[in-house]
């Protein structure tokens, strides 16, 4: 940069200016000493030096003559900024110096824009010292702070320049700094500054710099409205020059707005202005990404008619956009244009068209052009066209056909052709191109997927003896596969192989192999990897914990549940409450209701406040257990800790009361979840039906059937066998059956057992054909029960029934005799003797 943009004659000039008037020394030493050409040639040879080689005395005595147009000249020909700098910080410490604007602004123009603190420093030195400036040197330093991404600096220097700098601002000063705003998109800033500027130097001030700057600020604060309204300010002046619709451009193609950008360049052509190359790039580029391709390739030819180069850079936009638009036709013949014009594709270009064949399944193309296009690529670029192949395949669910190819690769074929998978694609592969890392990892990961593992061990076995690494993504999914096969000692030999290769396992692989093992209920083997996970820092999964405890509880080993609880504190890990209630759920399930209290009371006392599953829980194992006051004692201890009730709870209290007999507790319990706003489910409403029936009050529980519908809870098979059972029990034959017959229209049938009942039940109060029908029906289904004799006992109950009614077919008894000896009974009598119907 020449030093006369810097706001000032040459520095040559003021450097002999300075010496001219300089009072010379008497004697002949000082003489030489205080001569332009001497204190230049000598502070540069010092400041030319490293630091620690420098002449402090010479230094010294040089500083006696130094003024500001000399350091200026030093500055500027000293061989880095870094040298510069140096010297201007030296400069400033001298006894009776003082930095000018020109020699300031000098070490401003060399210091590179991304070095913000040193520009930075320097304002504030330029504040500091109150260095007089011209609006000129004002100006140039304010540009140098904008250039550099420090607008608030830039806005510090302007205000204290007239008290500090000595510099009143005036209209170009302020264009100065609408330009180091604009630069930085500080587009409410900016017009402040303008009101500022038309206020202090009048209308006539703003000029086509000041709204060229203006413009510029609004494209970079994305404000493509009040960019519009600039352009339509300028154009009524016309101030519109080629560098305002080329920005505007550029900031439309950036904002998307792709057909504003290509009706400002029409507007250009229209005013004879040539856009230049930068912007056809830009809108070239902008339109392929916006997946506007056809005009794209207009403005590509417009810039071959302008005789504009095309690079790669070019070249590669285009044919992706139209790879990603599934033309691969005119994709194929741009790239053989490129090749003509002795453009290089790079490997970027290439992966893209190939990933463009593999996602349309055209593998018969991919191996022609692959064999034609990498053949001037290194081998370790060629692979990596190789993995998109790969990874194509996988994605298609050829998983055999990747396979092979990386077989092939891994044995070195020249030339592999699979003619019965996805069509045909030969691929000629030279003997230097090995799968890398990358290569097994999408194989492997694909095999897993579909359960091949044996292939996939195979694989692995192969990548170690090519001396790969591997991935941890690959390792991963190969132990997790492994987990869920069950095959947990391959699992543990890929664990092992994964750190002999290096590779440090992660959270994930690790709880994989817990998972296996927990599957295994292996506690011993799961204490060992708990404390290796704990060595590296790892956690373990809540739910491999959860489902280790609850399947040992579950197989009736809750010492070693318990055990495995108390191994995971002492390593440090807490299990939640989640884990504690799968082992209390455990416990409830096989009946050890004691053990599952004990656990419940340890873990209130020591780390846990349980929850209102835990309670729940709790409550459902004394339900079943018929431990009916104990379930209540944990309903009132969940209340007194604050817990609110779940419908859950809800409804085992409910069921509870209704077996206990406390029928009108259980009514009262469901107007409460009303007033909770914990609308009662279909399973609520069945304990009350079952509980209604049981008391006795069949008419109350057809009631509640009715407002269950009301309030929009359909019944389900569970609540049907329930009414119908219950009404069976109170003598209602007739509405049971009405209501079994309803439960057929909706698709529920009673269980063999109801039906059974029902049927005897029938029978019993004289409606020996209504029982009959029914008999036929549960005689014709195809039901193995483990409770074999109880069915024969009610089928011959019932039978004994019928056969004392004369009116009853004969066809009914053969009927049941053929079916109770297909189950290896007869029809007997109380007595144990066989009847005879004939």
């Amino acid at each position: 940069m020449s030093i006369g943009r810097l706001g000032r004659a040459p520095a040559s000039l003021f450097l002999l200016q300075s010496f001219a008037t300089t009072t010379a020394s008497s004697s002949p030493a000082a003489t030489t000493t205080s001569s332009p050409g001497f204190l230049a040639h000598h502070l540069l040879d010092e400041f030319s030096r490293p630091r620690a080689t420098r002449d402090a005395a010479r230094l010294r005595r040089l500083a006696a003559y130094l003024t500001p147009p000399a350091a200026e000249s030093v500055i500027l020909r000293l061989p880095s900024w870094r040298h510069a700098l140096d010297f201007f910080r030296w400069a400033a410490e001298q006894p009776g110096f003082r930095h000018s604007c020109y020699s300031l602004n000098a070490m401003a123009s060399l210091l590179p824009p991304h070095q913000r603190a040193h520009l930075d420093r320097l304002a504030t030195d330029a504040l500091v010292s109150r260095c007089s400036m011209t609006p000129g040197a004002l100006g140039f330093l304010l540009r140098r702070l904008g250039a550099a991404g420090l607008p608030d600096t830039a806005a510090r220097v302007f205000d204290a320049a007239k008290t500090t700098l000595s510099c009143a601002p005036n209209s170009y000063t302020y264009n100065c700094l609408l330009d180091a705003l604009a630069k930085a998109g500080r587009a409410e800033d900016a017009e402040a500054r303008l009101q500022e500027m038309v206020v202090t130097c009048g209308d006539e001030s703003v000029d086509r710099y000041t709204l060229t700057s203006l413009l510029q600020c609004y494209c970079n604060a994305g404000r493509p409205e009040d960019a519009s309204a600039v352009l339509q300010r300028m154009s009524k002046r016309a101030w519109v020059d080629e560098h305002v619709l080329t920005m505007l451009i550029v900031a439309y193609s950036k904002w998307g707005k792709v057909e504003d950008a290509v009706e400002l360049l029409g507007r250009m052509e229209a005013l004879d202005m040539r856009p230049n190359e930068k912007t056809l790039s830009v809108l070239v580029h902008g339109l392929a990404r916006q997946g506007r391709v056809d005009v794209a390739m207009n403005m590509f030819g417009k810039m071959a008619s302008y005789g504009f180069s095309v690079d790669l850079a070019m070249y590669s936009v285009l044919i992706e956009g139209l790879c990603h638009g599934n033309e691969m036709g005119k994709a194929v013949k741009l790239f053989e244009d490129m090749k003509r014009d002795r453009i290089t594709p790079d490997v970027r270009l290439l992966k893209k068209i190939i990933e463009a064949f593999c996602r349309q399944g055209d593998f018969s193309t991919v191996g022609p052009f692959i064999n034609e296009n990498a053949v001037h690529l290194k081998p370790g670029s060629a692979v990596l066209l190789y993995n998109v192949i790969l990874d194509g395949l996988i994605n298609h669910g050829e998983v055999e056909a990747a396979y092979q190819l990386l077989s092939s690769m891994v044995r070195g074929d020249q030339r592999v052709s699979d003619d019965d998978t996805v069509g045909v694609h030969i691929f000629v592969i030279t003997e230097d191109v090995k799968p890398n890392s990358d290569s097994f990892n999408i194989v492997v990961c694909g095999l897993c997927k579909v359960k091949k593992l044996d292939l996939a061990l195979a694989l692995t076995k192969d990548m170690v003896g090519l001396g790969c690494k591997g991935k941890l993504l690959m390792f991963n999914d190969l132990i997790l596969e492994l987990c869920n096969s069950g095959k947990l000692d391959e699992a543990y030999e890929i664990f092992n192989q994964m750190k002999d290769l290096g590779l440090k396992p992660s959270e994930f692989t690790y709880n994989s192999l817990l998972y296996g093992i927990c599957r295994r209920k292996d506690t011993s083997a799961a204490a060992d990897l708990l404390r290796e996970m704990r060595a590296n820092a790892h956690k373990p999964w809540i739910k491999n914990c959860t489902d280790m405890v609850q399947q040992l509880c579950l197989s009736g080993r809750i010492t070693e549940a318990l055990q495995f609880l108390d191994g995971m504190l002492e390593l440090g890990f807490l299990p939640d409450i989640v884990t504690y209630s799968a082992a209390m759920n455990g416990m409830c399930k096989v009946g050890d209701i004691e053990n599952a209290l004990g656990l419940f009371l340890d873990i209130s006392s020591k780390c846990y406040l349980p929850d209102v599953v835990a309670h729940n829980i709790l409550i459902n194992g004394f339900r079943k257990a018929g431990k009916f006051d104990e379930a209540q004692e944990i309903m009132e201890e969940m209340l007194s800790k604050g817990m609110l009730p779940s419908v859950v709870t809800y409804n085992l209290m409910i069921d509870i009361w209704c077996k206990s007999g406390s029928i009108d507790k259980a009514i009262t319990c469901v107007y409460k979840m009303i007033d909770e706003e914990k609308p009662p489910t279909v399973v609520t409403y069945t304990s009350l039906l079952d509980g209604l029936c049981n008391a006795g009050r069949p008419d109350e529980a057809i009631v509640l059937w009715c407002k269950m519908r009301e309030k929009g809870c359909s019944p389900n098979g569970i609540a049907y066998t329930a009414l119908v059972n219950g009404l069976c029990k109170c003598g209602r034959m007739e509405t049971a059956v009405n209501y079994y017959e309803e439960m057929k229209t909706k698709g529920f049938d009673l269980d063999i057992f109801s039906l059974l009942n029902l049927t005897n039940l029938l029978i019993a109060q004289g409606q020996a054909s209504k029982g009959c029908e029914l008999l036929k029906v549960v005689l014709q289904k195809d039901v193995v029960h483990n409770n074999h004799l109880k069915m024969v006992d009610l089928v011959n109950k019932a039978a004994k029934e019928l056969s004392k009614d004369g009116s009853i077919s004969s066809d009914i008894m053969i009927i049941i005799d053929a079916w109770l000896v297909s189950r290896g009974q007869g029809m007997h009598n109380e007595d144990g003797n066989k009847s005879d119907f004939s």
